[in-house]
């Protein structure tokens, strides 16, 4: 039922109701309906016919309502996100590329006599940094043309996913974490975190696969990233190898918690949020 046809029948309908409905009142109903009941029947049925119209207008309304809220809120989180992106492309890609041609003109640079320096690592590291970097811009731009509810591309289970599939792991993920109201910049440090574990078991512990569990909302969740590899020492931890700084950090900056246990064959990374952070460590399933 289109718009115009909706609103000349709420226009036309009710008024024809009535004036049929007095009509036939006054011609064949009088001896039966008083004129006291007839001018308590008239409202009631133009209550009637106006409901049975106005109803479906009514809820196409608030569907209609509905999807612009989402609309308006899909806008936001796209223009942060892009915003994000923008400022990674422009200062940290942008720094990194620089610092990389500076590398190589200085070893085109450098003396034969000084001795060879060991510059294939220190370009590795730049290159991997640089990497990580625009993969992490290539997560955050969304197309503009996805809806929220008309794909499950962009939500942070396919997001793992797609993160385990970059390091060419197998992936056993049990994911029941409730994604809906989750404010971008939580999402976004949760899966930086969720990155950098698979990353470092990818990298360091010599793994084929890799086990991520998750439970909860965003009020109160548990997230566990499990590899059985080599394992690192307390030290390690202690340092800050391996990037659990940063993933610290992160979870310090969000309220959250970061408990690590590792040991030879095991490696449990768990990120408590909320009231989960009151629960106690956890070492794995």
């Amino acid at each position: 039922m289109s718009y115009k046809f909706t609103k000349w029948l709420i226009l036309i309908v009710p008024t024809l109701v009535v004036g049929v409905w007095e009509v036939v009142r006054h011609q064949f109903l009088m001896p039966y309906v008083s004129m006291e009941l007839g001018n308590v029947l008239t409202p009631i049925l133009l209550f009637a016919v106006s409901i049975t119209l106005l109803y479906r207008w009514f809820a196409y309304l608030e569907r209609m309502q509905e999807e612009l809220q989402r609309e308006r809120a899909l806008k936001v989180r796209l223009e942060q996100r892009e915003q994000l992106a923008r400022e990674l492309h422009d200062g940290i890609a942008q720094s990194l590329f620089l610092l990389s041609v500076k590398v190589d003109r200085a070893e085109r640079r450098q003396p034969a006599s000084n001795g060879a320096y060991d510059w294939n690592e220190l370009r590795k590291t730049i290159h991997e940094v640089n990497r990580y970097v625009r993969e992490a811009i290539s997560d955050l731009r969304i197309p503009s043309n996805v809806k929220e509810g008309e794909t499950d591309e962009t939500s942070m289970s396919s997001l793992v996913r797609r993160i385990a599939a970059e390091q060419q792991l197998t992936l056993r993920l049990d994911w029941h974490l409730e994604e809906t109201h989750w404010l971008p910049k939580a999402k976004m440090e949760l899966l930086s975190c969720v990155r950098e574990a698979v990353v470092n078991a990818a990298k360091h512990a010599r793994v084929q696969d890799i086990e991520i569990t998750s439970l909860g909302d965003q009020h109160n969740f548990v997230m566990k990233i499990i590899d059985h590899g080599c394992g690192f020492t307390p030290e390690d931890a202690q340092n800050g190898r391996y990037g659990l700084r940063i993933m610290r950090e992160r979870a310090n900056e969000m309220g959250w918690e970061l408990l690590v246990d590792s040991r030879p064959g095991r490696t449990t990374i768990e990120i408590r949020g909320g009231d989960g952070c009151d629960e106690g460590p956890g070492t794995g399933r």
